[in-house]
Formats: structure tokens, sequence, C-alpha cells
């Protein structure tokens, strides 16, 4: 893949969309499409402001996986809303929210722009796979800080992490990330499951905030060798450092697992490219009609024809 490639973390953004546009905005029939029409004028702004070459909305096939549960079963355990035996748990999401992706998922597939999602995996690793095949520039536009851990200025791979709608953008580099956190996009996952993310039901290791993680990393590199250091009696660890550690050993032993993002997950085959005009127009118009898309999809599609 050559050209700008842009990865929409397409849950993320829809969930922003949902809470950022008022549900006032509804079908003719008066069935809310506010994350409907809110994504697609992410996606306008998007293009419009970064010009990507290629497009891909990535999905959540599995938002939650059982690989990762079973290592740590409180992962995203607060956001489970109904358990299913032999099939990815429900998630909890807005009563009003939940009817609205099937439609995302239909407009966006009438309109051409590649939308992918692997069974048994989050859409962060289908975003890590296609950062890890990329040979051009890669734009990932998340709203979840996990991906910080794919920024690396060498292969010009930057998160947009968006502070206010998608008009205001944090442009994530590793200078960025070395002076907000002290490590570089490889460190960060290091730092997030030492840290812990109360949001993903990650515990981190009791006793360790951002900062004393930070200095950790910067003492003895990565991970790998923190864990060194407990069992070196010269390391540079206070007695309650190396005790924490020690305790936590069984939780380091599996996290980095649960926390990196996945890179060589099997991807369908699909067109990539920006699409300028209309994949199935009849089909586009049908949905426009149906859910009132309006002025949202008419700017997204002269956006896109320019």
């Amino acid at each position: 893949m050559t050209g700008r490639l842009m990865l929409l973390d397409t849950a993320s953004l829809y969930f922003r969309a949902y809470f950022g546009v008022p549900d006032s905005v509804r079908a003719p029939d008066g069935t809310p499409v506010n994350a409907v029409r809110g994504l697609l004028d992410f996606i306008d702004r998007l293009v419009k402001d970064h010009h990507p070459a290629k497009l891909v909305a990535c999905m959540d096939a599995d938002w939650r996986p059982q690989w990762r549960v079973d290592l740590i079963p409180s992962y995203k355990a607060h956001r489970v809303a109904e358990e299913h035996e032999g099939a990815p748990d429900a998630e909890e999401v807005p009563d009003t929210l939940s009817p609205q992706v099937p439609v995302i998922e239909e407009v966006l597939d009438a309109l051409g722009i590649a939308r992918v999602g692997v069974a048994g995996y989050e859409a962060d690793d289908v975003i890590g796979t296609f950062t890890a095949r990329a040979d051009g520039p890669v734009d990932i536009v998340t709203g979840d800080r996990d991906l910080y851990q794919l920024v690396d200025d060498a292969r010009a791979i930057r998160v947009l992490y968006p502070l206010k709608g998608v008009g205001t953008l944090q442009l994530t580099d590793e200078a960025w990330l070395r002076e907000k956190y002290g490590v570089d996009g490889r460190g960060y996952a290091d730092l997030a499951l030492l840290r812990g993310d109360p949001s993903d039901g990650l515990p981190g290791v009791p006793g360790v905030g951002e900062k004393t993680a930070a200095k950790l990393l910067a003492e003895f590199g990565d991970l790998a060798g923190i864990v060194a250091a407990v069992d070196d009696p010269k390391a540079k660890l206070t007695p309650t450092q190396r005790k924490r550690l020690t305790e936590a050993a069984p939780y380091l032993a599996v996290a980095p697992e649960v926390v990196r993002v996945a890179d060589d997950i099997p991807l369908p085959e699909v067109d990539t490219a920006l699409p300028h005009t209309p994949r199935d127009p009849a089909a586009l118009d049908a949905l426009a009609v149906r859910w009132g898309l309006g002025s949202s999809l008419q700017r997204l599609l002269t956006t896109l024809e320019a």
C-alpha cells in the first residue's frame, strides 16, 4: 500500500458522534440517526483536512475477545451487558445507538469505503495489522489511547486523537509521547500495562502509577528489563517496588499479550482506495431517503468527488 492510509477506529468515532450530536437528529420516521450523521460529518472533515489516498473503517467483530479474557478475566468485564455462551458477549451500548450501527455499515458499504472486521479480534487488531503491512504513511483516527503504541516516526505512523469532534485533533507523534509520558510508541504498551486502565478492566501493578511506570521504563528500558531487575539484587529498585512487582508477576506474565495490539491477523482482500463516487448509488439513495441523511451525506459525497 502506497500513499497516505487513514484507519478509522469506527466504534470509537460513532460513540463520540452519538454523544456529540443531539438525538433530536432523526430519520423521517422519528428514529435517531445522530451517530450515523455525526460519523458522516467526521469522515467528511477528516478527508477534507488530511487528504488520505486510502481509507479503512476498522470494526470490532469481537469487542472483548475470549483469548484476552482467558488471560485477564477482568478485561472489559464491567462493560458486559449480557453474556452469550459460545458467542461474543453483548457490550453495554445506549438503546438508541445499537440500531444505528447496521445503518452505518450499510452506508459505508454503499459509499464504497472499505469496512473491515475480523472474527475474534477488536478493531485495534485490524488497525495494528493494516499498520504493520503499510509501506507508506499512516494516520490512525481514534479516541483510544491504547493505539499510541503504534506511533512510529520512522515510518510516519501517527495517531489523530479527537479533542473536540474531529475538527480539533491532537497529532500524536513520538515527540509528543516523550513529552507527555516519557516513552516512545513502543514503550507506551509497557507503560499502560504497568499503570493499568480501569476503562479496560486492566488492574496494573498496585501502587505503580503513570509517573512511577515512566521512571521504571527510563531506568530499565522495557518491561523485560524491569522484570529482570526484580531478580537482580543490585538493580535500583526500592524494597516497596521490588515487593509490588514480585507480587504482580502473574499479571505481568500475561498482560503484554492482552495490551499489545495484534499485528498479524488474517485480513480480507479489500480495496482501500478512497472512493470518488459511490459503489452502489441506488442503495445509497434509498438509504439517504429512508434515514434522512440529507446534508451530512451530500457534503461527504461532494468532498469525495473533489
